[in-house]
């Protein structure tokens, strides 16, 4: 059966190179990177004079949603064609909203695949550091407003996911030191291939 696996964490957990491990030792995997629009986004805060803020209100009701329904209209489109499509975003909000995951799981057995939630799991303090080392503009306000920023987000695991009668559907990876990593991306490969 086809797979739709989102690698799924608050920013900074370390999903992009977990996404890029995993979708190198896959078969018959498309990868996608969110990441790849912020391109547009930073556009449209430019053409609306905007300041450019991933977390503002602006972003929230005017781009967030719709960076979410291109990605997933992409990999709808990548499993016609190949057994797992990877997408590397966030998809914090989405994964605990039970009816937004049953539609999606509904739309993809619709297309003959089935939904892997891989959450990674990051300690705070490892994920301010990544943030201050990987200089990145979309992190400037997180940075600038730590206390307010890190008490929106929410690291606890997404359990409304998780059936045990499902060995893949919602896969745990810890990433806090390279013992973690290494050991989670063979439980997690061991789970996918």
């Amino acid at each position: 059966m086809k797979r739709l696996i989102l690698v799924t964490s608050p920013p900074a957990s370390g999903k992009t190179y977990i996404s890029k491990q995993l979708a190198k030792a896959l078969n018959h995997v498309m990868y996608l990177d969110k990441d790849t629009l912020i391109v547009l986004s930073h556009q449209i805060f430019r053409v609306m004079g905007e300041e450019e803020n991933r977390s503002s209100e602006f972003f929230q009701k005017h781009i967030r949603d719709f960076e979410y329904d291109a990605i997933l209209d992409l990999a709808f489109e990548g499993l016609a064609y190949t057994d797992n499509v990877l997408i590397n975003a966030p998809f914090t909000q989405e994964i605990r909203d039970p009816e937004y995951v049953a539609k999606l799981k509904a739309r993809l057995a619709a297309q003959g695949a089935r939904l892997c939630v891989v959450w990674v799991m990051t300690d705070v303090d490892v994920v301010k550091q990544r943030m201050i080392e990987r200089d990145s503009d979309r992190d400037t306000w997180k940075l600038a407003n730590w206390d307010e920023y890190i008490a929106s987000v929410d690291f606890s695991i997404p359990s409304g996911i998780d059936d045990p009668e499902v060995a893949d559907d919602l896969i745990l990876f810890r990433n806090s030191s390279t013992e973690e990593f290494e050991q989670s991306m063979q439980n997690a490969l061991d789970v996918l291939q």
